[in-house]
């Protein structure tokens, strides 16, 4: 039984790829004669796979080497949405009133996409790496917040109450009931706006025309390389899907202490 779940486990995800790469060959032959099929797309992208932490020029790098820069910034500007989301979702769950006074402003603030949260920052900081920080951060924290926020709302009257008998300071209080009972909900929300940002740093880079994946991927749709666009396509969703599992990993080794 387990060596056909195994099995199962392997060569269903192989079918999967399998299907779309058979998709993809169909529409680059009938739908698109400028869609490179995947072969096309392996020859006159292998270098960028083969040599991936090679630098030839600013944006003429290996694959790993441009994403290594998206990632830099997708981390630093997660960690700065995080730092402001994690209070302000345990403000929001913990007070009716701040709810009442803020909620508003968060619900017209959350769906403004980051095209036109990048602009906002090229104004205030008039440079293009500070304004993509600044995007990302904005623009990936919501969901931390609101899964916070929720997680906080969620806590069992009785663990309050249980804090009150054993008169637990609101530093113990904290740490010892409200923020373990809330992990699951921010780690939720972590995955989520970890998405986000990687989402955002691509769109922010075509923008700003800066070294990563996003900035490649833009020059290379300038240059008509098509190949290449396809291999960014393709690094940003692995990537994306490691970001994801790694997070889940993260979550359960916490977790688990």
């Amino acid at each position: 039984m387990k060596f056909r779940q195994a099995l199962a486990g392997l060569l269903l995800p192989f079918a999967g790829i399998l299907f779309v790469g058979l998709l993809w060959t169909f529409l680059s032959a009938k739908v698109s004669k400028d869609l490179p099929n995947p072969i096309k797309t392996w020859e006159e992208s292998k270098l960028y796979v083969l040599k991936p932490l090679e630098k030839r020029g600013e944006m003429d790098q290996g694959i790993l080497l441009l994403a290594s820069y998206s990632l830099k910034r997708v981390a630093q500007g997660f960690v700065l949405g995080a730092i402001f989301a994690v209070p302000l979702g345990f403000l929001l769950g913990s007070s009716q009133l701040f709810f009442k006074a803020f909620d508003p402003t968060i619900q017209v603030l959350r769906p403004i996409s980051p095209l036109a949260w990048l602009p906002l920052g090229l104004i205030l900081f008039r440079q293009s790496e500070p304004a993509a920080l600044f995007t990302i951060a904005l623009c990936s924290m919501w969901p931390t917040v609101i899964n916070t926020m929720h997680g906080v709302r969620a806590i069992p009257q009785d663990y309050r109450n249980v804090a009150r008998v054993l008169q637990l300071s609101a530093w113990s209080t904290f740490t010892k009931v409200l923020f373990p009972a809330t992990l699951p909900y921010m780690f939720t929300g972590f995955r989520l706006s970890l998405g986000i940002a990687w989402l955002v740093i691509v769109a922010s880079e075509m923008l700003t025309g800066t070294p990563g994946v996003g900035g490649f991927l833009w020059q290379e749709y300038n240059s008509l390389v098509y190949s290449h666009i396809l291999l960014c396509i393709l690094t940003i969703g692995v990537v994306g899907f490691a970001l994801d599992r790694l997070m889940g990993l993260a979550e359960m080794r916490i977790r688990a202490v």
